[in-house]
């Protein structure tokens, strides 16, 4: 069985305040942050296909940055759709037309801190159970609180959920196809829209990644990533 990943790259990145730059495209030391996360999946031994969804206005650039950096497994590079959930049913339309079935990872494209082994495990977990979410601890108390409750949760019940989410392929495309067919065009994730539509997800569990697996959304996020880059180099380079 194979594995595909579909990074989804569609977004503007308003939160950024980057100019008419999108978020994915900003550069730390003269690479472009997708870059960073397409070649985590490019470098993973069990990852056959990249599915790259894209802004539309940004498509060519896209390309030439899967020639330059020798993006190989990248089969297609599409245009996102007007929501993330339009986004997620293009790729998985895509990934559709290459495999009939497969292990699929959607990862977010501003996310290039995921780690190998956490892709390895969450492939594992997938053909396991059907499907894996990836999630970092919680590292700090939560407090909650709406109309009629308000309360502090242990945080060791907790976990922030992140990505990749996977499924197998043909399961999570007949769900969001189902979505799509009754107007649903707005679902935050896919994990969210399987408990829409089955109720429950109590029987897709939780990988743990790395705490660093962020996603690069606002200014403060970038500079996150910067140092930490920064900090990889420096180590590297008094390794070496």
């Amino acid at each position: 069985m194979k594995n595909v990943a579909i990074l989804l790259a569609g977004g503007i990145g308003k939160r950024m305040d980057s100019g008419d730059i999108p978020k994915q495209f900003l550069e730390v030391d003269g690479k472009p942050i997708l870059v960073y996360t397409i070649e985590v999946f490019q470098a993973h031994p069990e990852i056959d296909g990249i599915i790259l969804v894209c802004v539309s206005t940004w498509i060519d650039y896209a390309r030439k940055l899967v020639e330059d950096y020798g993006l190989t497994k990248v089969r297609e590079i599409i245009p996102g759709g007007a929501t993330g959930h339009e986004s997620r049913l293009f790729g998985l339309r895509c990934a559709g037309k290459y495999y009939d079935d497969a292990v699929v990872l959607l990862h977010d494209g501003v996310r290039p801190l995921i780690d190998a082994a956490t892709v390895s495990k969450a492939i594992e977990t997938t053909r396991a159970h059907g499907s894996a979410v990836v999630c970092s601890p919680v590292t700090e108390t939560i407090y909650f609180e709406d109309e009629h409750v308000r309360a502090v949760i242990p945080r060791d019940q907790c976990s922030l959920m992140r990505s990749p989410q996977c499924f197998m392929l043909s399961h999570i495309l007949k769900i969001h196809e189902q979505a799509d067919a009754e107007g649903c065009h707005d679902s935050i994730d896919a994990l969210t829209l399987m408990q829409q539509y089955e109720k429950s997800v109590s029987g897709v569990p939780r990988v743990l990644g790395p705490a660093e697996n962020i996603k690069i959304t606002t200014p403060l996020d970038f500079y996150m990533f910067e140092g930490i880059m920064k900090s990889r180099k420096k180590k590297q380079e008094t390794e070496a």
